[in-house]
């Protein structure tokens, strides 16, 4: 994306609209919903409780608007809120999942979220000042909440829109994939809600960030098995006939690490960064200590920018696979792709990534330029591969007051400044007044 926001001067009539549409935005209202949102469980692929409340909370709040929840099956749905306008103008939907990373259920999280889960990984909200903690605090209740105090801000001062104002909230939007619950995860929510009737012709997604992006990566997900024999603790080293799989399996580890490194820096653009992590690692019974498995498996997740595709990414991890398996002749190695999901890209010179920008400029008082490379893969790719023009705006994530200990690992993800919040709404506040009080020619439409 080049450095320079193509700027369109609001009309005197749309920057009195805009100012009257800010002034609107109510911190406390916003700060009060995101604490009832948090103290609400939403795991991936059990949002329904969360999308009811907040489908009610849009009928109340949001005047005019058709607000209700959209069942997928009795555990989860979506949150829809219809805001029409006078007509001749462009359908935005403002968009954001409302699904957490974890289950904020100690039996279920601990010890892989950490010895014991933090304030900022149980469902039970608490406020200190600006800050808001709990699970899902940032992302994704603080947007799912600033989306919505958008809405009503935007109805209380009665602005007369000519295009139409969807706000939507989708489950299933964290990147992971809930055997237990229909494998729900990977934009699965999004997908009934876009295939369901909403249909619109530009889309804001609100995200961590503090920056607009007109790119967003995908990833492709790979098992790697090396298999062994079934052993016996008994048995003495180098005894013919028993090979382990968990030692050979870190001569393996070791070598995608260092290849990981490779393909990041082989397959990263100006604005993604092809990331890849080693997730998780499976071997053996915990309650049979005694018999070491005949097999470990190896969990990764790597990402891909919009213009390499999740096939090209599996030949090269093929590639990889065959020169570490040639490597060490005397590790039995398979692999497979268990994942995938494509990045998603918005033309940078599009109408909503230039009114998002100018927004931007706007609310932070300085030119945009080129955002960094982005590296977290959102609904957004999804949204752009059905052909919406879309664009990422958020927040700054973790806040830069927040206690130490929420920045380690995944900090973040639980703490929020509400003042980032309202920063954030004021400049999405100036794309949706840039956007829908236009005709739809002027929007390239």
């Amino acid at each position: 994306m080049g450095s320079e926001t193509r700027q369109l001067a609001l009309t005197a009539e749309q920057e009195r609209w805009y100012a009257e549409a800010s002034a609107r935005i109510d911190a406390e209202r916003l700060k009060h919903l995101l604490l009832a949102l948090v103290d609400i469980p939403s795991p991936t692929g059990a949002e329904r409780a969360a999308s009811e409340f907040v489908a009610a909370w849009m009928r109340e709040h949001v005047g005019g608007a058709r607000a209700f929840y959209q069942p997928i099956d009795e555990a989860t749905g979506n949150a829809v809120a219809e805001l029409r306008g006078s007509g001749g103008g462009a359908t935005l939907m403002l968009y954001a999942p409302v699904d957490t990373n974890l289950e904020g259920d100690p039996d279920k999280d601990v010890p892989w979220a950490g010895p014991v889960l933090r304030r900022d990984m149980i469902s039970r909200a608490a406020a200190e000042g600006d800050f808001v903690y709990g699970l899902g605090a940032a992302n994704p209740k603080s947007m799912v909440a600033t989306l919505a105090e958008i809405a009503a801000a935007l109805s209380d001062a009665m602005i007369p829109i000519r295009g139409d104002l969807i706000v939507a909230f989708a489950g299933g939007g964290m990147p992971v994939d809930v055997a237990a619950r229909r494998h729900w995860g990977m934009s699965s929510g999004l997908y009934h809600l876009l295939s369901r009737g909403v249909a619109p012709d530009f889309a804001i997604i609100m995200k961590p960030v503090w920056r607009v992006f007109a790119e967003e990566p995908g990833m492709c997900w790979f098992k790697v098995s090396v298999r062994g024999t079934l052993g016996y603790a008994g048995t003495p080293r180098g005894a013919p006939g028993f090979q382990g799989s968990i030692v050979p399996a870190a001569r393996v580890i070791e070598e995608l690490e260092a290849w990981i490194a490779q393909y990041t820096a082989r397959n990263s653009s100006a604005a993604i960064k092809a990331e890849g992590q080693i997730a998780a690692v499976r071997a053996g019974w915990p309650e049979r200590p005694a018999f070491p498995s005949a097999t470990t498996e190896i969990y990764l997740d790597l990402r891909c920018n919009p213009h390499t595709t999740p096939a090209a990414v599996r030949a090269q991890f093929a590639e990889a696979m065959t020169e570490i398996a040639a490597h060490h002749p005397e590790v039995a190695v398979e692999w497979e792709m268990i994942g995938a999901v494509a990045g998603g890209a918005t033309d940078p010179e599009n109408w909503i990534i230039q009114s998002c920008r100018r927004g931007w400029e706007r609310v932070a008082g300085r030119p945009h330029g080129d955002p960094p490379p982005l590296g977290g893969q959102t609904d957004g790719a999804l949204i752009r591969r059905m052909g919406i023009p879309c664009a990422r705006i958020g927040f700054p994530a973790p806040p830069r007051d927040c206690p130490p200990e929420f920045r380690q690992g995944l900090g973040g993800m639980g703490v929020v400044a509400v003042p980032d919040l309202v920063r954030t709404a004021r400049a999405i506040m100036y794309a949706v007044i840039d956007t829908l009080t236009r005709p739809r020619a002027e929007l390239g439409l």
